[in-house]
């Protein structure tokens, strides 16, 4: 598993093979638009064409559903307004009303028990 008299000649400093090529220096008069112009010469026609057509259906896929989502969350947002507002409206005049006439009830029992409380007291005082 390796030479073990010596093991310092197993391990070799990395610094002294790391390459020195001039590859991947890239001249400063070059863009980032002329590397992706050159891609074109890279990739064959026939693929250019297929990939240029699929991304043009996917994106009109694309532009058709939101167009279609956002009218249809027109749609519903507006009628949702038209019909839910003057409802909540008319739900809580419905429950003011409502909680007015149990006050009055409240108010009329109450009425009714000291009236009778009253009279029970006064007739307990004469008789």
């Amino acid at each position: 598993p390796g030479p073990e008299e010596n093991e310092d000649d197993y391990y070799t400093d990395t610094d002294s093979e790391i390459s020195t090529d001039d590859e991947d220096e890239v001249p400063e008069e070059e863009t980032l638009t002329d590397r992706l112009l050159a891609l074109r010469d890279i990739i064959p026609p026939t693929t250019r064409t297929y990939i240029s057509n699929t991304v043009e259906s996917t994106t009109g896929w694309v532009k058709s559903g939101l167009l279609f989502s956002g009218k249809t969350l027109w749609i519903v947002s507006t009628s949702a307004l038209l019909l839910g507002v003057p409802w909540a409206l008319a739900f809580a005049e419905e429950q003011q009303v409502m909680e007015m006439e149990n006050e009055m009830k409240a108010r009329e029992q109450g009425t009714r028990d000291v009236s009778a409380l009253f009279l029970l007291s006064r007739n307990a005082l004469l008789g």
